[in-house]
């Protein structure tokens, strides 16, 4: 069972990795998803497969959201069930190369608002199958509008 668990833990940490990148990849993050997986993007209705997931995450590939990054502050692995949860802060920044692609109107808010950085919080559930491929993603944040709160540079 202890390899069991090193995989998932490893499949986590690369699936986050992977969005985390300076220019991330659709396809390589897509490449974690089984082809009948299911995604529930937060207080949106569930997607199925890898083409109604691929839509979902499009936008954000294309950096309409500015810069985002994840940073995961805890990761819970349950081996026997093949179920993982990790808790976030996703991280958007409007005041760099990526921010100018983001929607106008999200870009000035950011700017006006919080000074082109905020953040908000939430938890992923994940269900893999047997070779280790998502087969469901579960979005829960702090939102019906996310809670967003400004990064404090030190």
């Amino acid at each position: 069972m202890i390899a069991d668990r090193t995989d998932l833990a490893s499949t986590i940490t690369a699936f986050v990795d992977a969005f985390n990148q300076p220019e991330p990849d659709l396809d390589h993050v897509l490449s974690f998803f089984a082809e009948d997986a299911v995604y529930l993007p937060g207080k949106k209705p569930e997607r199925h497969g890898k083409a109604e997931i691929r839509a979902e995450f499009a936008p954000q590939f294309a950096g309409r959201y500015g810069g985002m990054y994840f940073d995961v502050y805890d990761t819970v692995i349950d081996e026997d069930r093949r179920r993982a949860t990790i808790r976030w802060a996703c991280r958007l920044d409007f005041t760099g190369e990526n921010g100018h692609r983001a929607m106008p109107a999200l870009r000035w808010f950011a700017r006006a608002r919080y000074g082109g950085r905020f953040q908000w919080h939430g938890l992923d559930v994940f269900h893999f199958d047997a070779e280790g491929r998502i087969t469901g993603k579960f979005t829960y944040a702090t939102f019906r509008m996310p809670l967003f709160e400004a990064i404090r540079t030190v």
